[in-house]
């Protein structure tokens, strides 16, 4: 059986099976096959089951139940064996298996009613056990058990209650057990009921806690003890972390007692189960693997390694540990990891431009191995190598193309991963005339020659305008190696597409001969054919970027970083560097004067104005493992602001994704972050001093964010489609600018936040809800996770109950087809691929007329055709987005069991507009079983791959 690939059998030496008479066996996955194997036979016979198929089935079926399994306990311990059979059964329903999933179920149900007739014993209620505590075998005391349980559960509502969780608990016991594993399966056993409510997130969080005090502390501590403690404990820690050569020691040069006293220890309780874990296991600091470092402790020590040149250090860095504790604001991961550390590479994202020869080609290798070594996501321009074919003067031979060398950069990207804590991440960007276009396009394939396959790393396309106008046009495109014309790399606009028409008039006139002309459609089809089958190259567009960068003045523009909302200078000087951090939104609402709820635009500011000083101190303080991306970082001094929980806000409101006042509120809340970002920049120029390289920026000139869309549309020639409204007074903004400056020559972008949020325990980003319950993997396990909104709402009604929790199951988080579920609430907890695909592009519109860089703005596609992409994309750009990240389709068949009907699947009308017509819809989801006439895809295939990066695949990390 294939059950080596969830693991080797020395892993499950450290797993046990606690049979139903408290006997305590050893983990043998062989039999999980044998029971799957004779519920096929229940269902198919002898001769059905006995097929190569089935087999299979059994195997692969086998191998994930003891996949997650493992993944339940990642660091080893006992499963009853009920809980495995629960696995195996949820295994089979997700399987489809469903009538073998009947007959098990039966079967259980059987065995249990002859369990009961033959006088079998239950499990004693209250059995006498001893535990293994610090080498002694002392008795359980069941008492204190119950009374740490209880804490756990106090406060969080009368449907979180303790006995089920002790209940659970003392089934999962054996005599001799040690007492970790008492503590473990206690919040093992309040995580099983976090889809019964969600207040138990929180309860299983607190349990965590609980482990994690008395592993740090070394003993059992109360929360009502905690303040005390942790005033006692926090200079010790820091000594502890400075001795260890962990922490950096201008740590000790703090007044560490009064940076302990101001400590919030009630900010323990806010985690939920996710983000607590998420935090034990991948940023407090460890000796030998063992924590040394509190939650509360935790955000000090960052807030004070970003206050390490601050005049009155502890007052900022009380200030810092403000936001940070309270969830208004989180820095990015790179500094929540390294901050105050001995080497705090703090910043998150580095662009680099590769050189045209093997000296800039292996120097560009080495700043990438470098770079990710302290956990920094890569994103690389291209454009600049000769295509594959191009003559090389200094051996009279033939360029072998961009090709091999990403092979390079991908294997590197594998063996250099960031700190030893996330793999490596890398994106390569190629602007779309380039020669090597059409086999750039094809790397993520998973046939061909695969030494010229790139499986690991990420791929973008970069687009000018004058190819969109071409496509949109009907008109041709020529591709071209950079050897022969050098400058349309540096050009963008009308200079780009003068140069480009007058190279391809030198083509016609016989006077370059290394060139391909194609029509422009035939080449979008293919970009987008690609980026549906491989979900690579992304669309990112080039003038877009160019046109509306503040620095233009000083260089171009050549790429995005890995996750596409970076949008900085690079050149074979200069490595663009970013640091970037995010706003909590749903915590920045609050009901005003007129009991209306909206944006409390005090908080907001001041918010806003710790999180920029915050992040402007990071250019300083710090590690550059590379020269170049220095000397760049502290000439412009760049940062992405960003934000996250949009979706929460919504929820917060009352306001579906997929509607007019959703877009409205994408507006108004990121044109109020973005005022008080660029506001706030001009304080720390009043300050600090302006940015060296301000003079002659847009900013110099007058010109802010929205003010660019007017040369967007200049230098297009039209072709910008964006609605123009502003709420705030930006004239006073620019009034100020004038006198003060800007501090940084970049303010604003919006990251995925794909961990960070997980911390803070809101929505990633701008993303919208996946599921409404769904489990959610990363490094740290798999979380059943359940939108509190909804329960909230739901309970309102009468309708939370365990019916309903089986329903959102059965329909993957989907309110659709759950009759009893009134229409409203449906629209208001649409998931992802329910919403119109069109509103993420309009909501991300009115965020990008504010925004100085761009924004990672995934794009969710049920029953994806080729006209759909094709519209899609097309809005993207005359919306003036600059760039787009992930696309995510997933095929009507799998939709349809989430949804009501075809009907509800999200859709791009042919006219552009918002498609509201169930027949129209229903038609776009036909579509995605066939070639649409007017732009046909090379393929269709309705089972693409969903994995999300960093958001159920375990294995990928975004930059947050």
């Amino acid at each position: 059986m294939a059950t080596s690939g969830a693991a080797t059998p020395s892993v499950y030496q450290g797993y046990q099976i606690i049979r139903r008479n408290g006997a305590v066996v050893a983990f043998e996955p062989n039999k999980i096959a044998v029971a799957l194997m004779k519920a096929f036979l229940a269902v198919h016979g002898t001769q059905g089951a006995a097929s190569a198929s089935v087999r299979e089935t059994v195997d692969g079926l086998t191998e994930s139940v003891v996949r997650a399994l493992l993944r339940s306990r990642p660091g080893g311990g006992t499963f009853h064996i009920e809980d495995v059979q629960d696995h195996v059964e949820l295994g089979l329903m997700r399987g489809g298996h469903h009538e073998v999933a009947r007959a098990y179920v039966l079967y259980r149900e059987r065995r249990t009613q002859e369990r009961a007739k033959q006088g079998h014993p239950a499990p004693v209620a209250e059995p006498a056990l001893t535990v293994i505590d610090r080498g002694q075998r002392v008795p359980l005391d069941f008492a204190r058990l119950q009374t740490i349980i209880d804490s756990a559960c106090a406060g969080l509502g009368s449907e979180v209650k303790p006995e089920p969780i002790m209940a659970e608990t003392r089934r999962n016991l054996y005599d001799g057990v040690p007492i970790d594993e008492v503590h473990k399966a206690s919040i093992l056993a309040a995580r099983t009921l976090i889809e019964k409510d969600p207040g138990y997130t929180r309860a299983t969080a607190r349990l965590l806690l609980h482990t994690i005090r008395r592993e740090i502390l070394g003993e059992e501590t109360l929360h009502s003890d905690m303040a005390t403690r942790y005033a006692e404990y926090f200079p010790g820690f820091i000594k502890k972390g400075v001795q260890a050569e962990l922490l950096d020691d201008k740590l000790l040069q703090f007044d560490l007692p009064r940076l302990g006293a101001a400590m919030k220890a009630d900010r323990d309780l806010q985690f939920d189960y996710l983000g607590l874990q998420t935090l034990y296991d991948r940023y407090f600091l460890h000796i030998d693997e063992q924590r040394i470092e509190l939650p509360q402790a935790f955000y000090m020590r960052v807030a004070m390694g970003l206050a390490l040149n601050e005049i009155d250090r502890e007052a900022r860095a009380i200030e810092f540990y403000e936001v940070l504790s309270s969830f208004d604001f989180m820095s990015s991961t790179p500094t929540l990891f390294n901050a105050g550390t001995r080497r705090s590479q703090l910043s998150s994202c580095y662009l680099t431009t590769v050189a045209d020869d093997l000296d800039g080609i292996y120097e560009a290798l080495k700043e990438n191995a470098l770079l990710s070594k302290f956990a920094g996501g890569l994103g690389n321009d291209w454009t600049n190598v000769r295509a594959l074919g191009s003559h090389i003067k200094g051996t009279n031979g033939k360029s072998q193309g961009v090709v091999p060398f990403l092979k390079v950069v991908n294997d590197t990207a594998v063996a250099v991963n960031q700190g030893g804590k996330r793999k490596g991440a890398v994106c390569a960007y190629l602007e779309s005339w380039h020669l090597d276009l059409e086999e750039f396009l094809e790397l993520r394939k998973n046939t061909g020659d695969d030494r010229r396959r790139t499986h690991d790393m990420n791929t973008a396309n970069w687009i000018p305008d004058l190819f969109m106008k071409r496509v949109m046009d009907g008109g041709d495109w020529t591709l071209f190696s950079p050897s022969t014309c050098p400058d349309l790399h540096d050009k963008f606009g009308k200079a780009f597409e003068a140069a480009y028409t007058a190279y391809e008039d030198k083509a016609a006139r016989g006077e370059i001969k290394l060139f391909k002309k194609v029509p422009a459609r035939d080449l979008w089809r293919r970009m987008l054919s690609m980026l549906f089958e491989t979900g690579h190259p992304w669309i990112t567009f080039k003038d877009a970027c160019n046109v509306r960068s503040p620095q233009q003045h000083v260089g171009v523009v050549h790429s995005s970083n890995l996750c596409t909302e970076i949008t900085l200078n690079t050149s074979e000087t200069e490595i663009a560097v970013c640091n970037l951090g995010s706003v909590n939104l749903v915590h920045h609402i609050a009901v005003d004067a007129n009991g209306v709820k909206g944006i409390d635009h005090a908080k907001l500011k001041k918010t806003v104005s710790t999180a920029m000083r915050m992040l402007d101190n990071v250019i300083d303080i710090n590690y550059y493992a590379v020269k170049k991306a220095r000397d760049s970082n502290l000439k412009h001094r760049p940062v992405g602001l960003g934000i996250m929980g949009f979706q929460d806000a919504l929820y917060e409101l009352g306001v579906p994704y997929a509607s007019d006042a959703a877009v409205a509120f994408a507006d108004q809340s990121m044109e109020a972050v973005c005022y008080q970002a660029y506001w706030a920049s001009t304080e720390l120029a009043a300050e600090r001093g302006r940015y060296s390289s301000y003079r002659g920026s847009l900013w110099d000139r007058g010109i802010l964010p929205i003010d660019s869309l007017d040369l967007l549309a200049e230098q297009r020639g039209g072709y910008v489609e964006v609605d123009r409204s502003v709420t705030l007074d930006w004239d006073a903004l620019r009034t100020r600018i004038r006198e003060h400056g800007m501090r940084n020559s970049n303010c604003t972008a919006i990251a995925p936040t794909a961990t960070i949020s997980n911390i803070v325990g809101v929505s990633a980003s701008i993303e919208p809800s996946f599921g409404n319950l769904s489990v959610k993997s990363n490094l740290s396990g798999e979380f059943t996770i359940v939108n509190e909104y909804l329960v909230r709402d739901l309970k309102k009604l009468g309708l939370w109950d365990d019916v309903m929790v089986m329903d959102l199951k059965h329909f993957d988080g989907s309110l659709r087809r759950i009759d009893r579920v009134p229409e409203d609430l449906k629209s208001l907890y649409a998931t992802a691929f329910e919403i119109e695909t069109q509103w993420l592009v309009e909501a991300a519109a009115r965020r990008q007329k504010w925004i100085d860089q761009a924004q990672s703005l995934n794009i969710y596609m049920a029953g994806a055709s080729g006209k759909k992409l094709d519209e899609t994309y097309k809005l993207a750009w005359l919306r003036g987005l600059k760039t787009t990240y992930y696309l995510r389709t997933v095929g009507a068949t799998h939709a349809e069991k989430s949804t009501v009907k075809a009907g509800h699947l999200n859709a791009v009308s042919s006219d552009g507009g918002v498609s509201k017509s169930a027949a129209q819809n229903a038609a776009a989801a036909t579509a995605a079983q066939a070639v649409d006439a007017s732009m046909s895809l090379n393929h269709v295939d309705p089972a693409t791959d969903m994995k999300f990066c960093a958001i159920d695949n375990p294995d990928c990390e975004a930059c947050q």
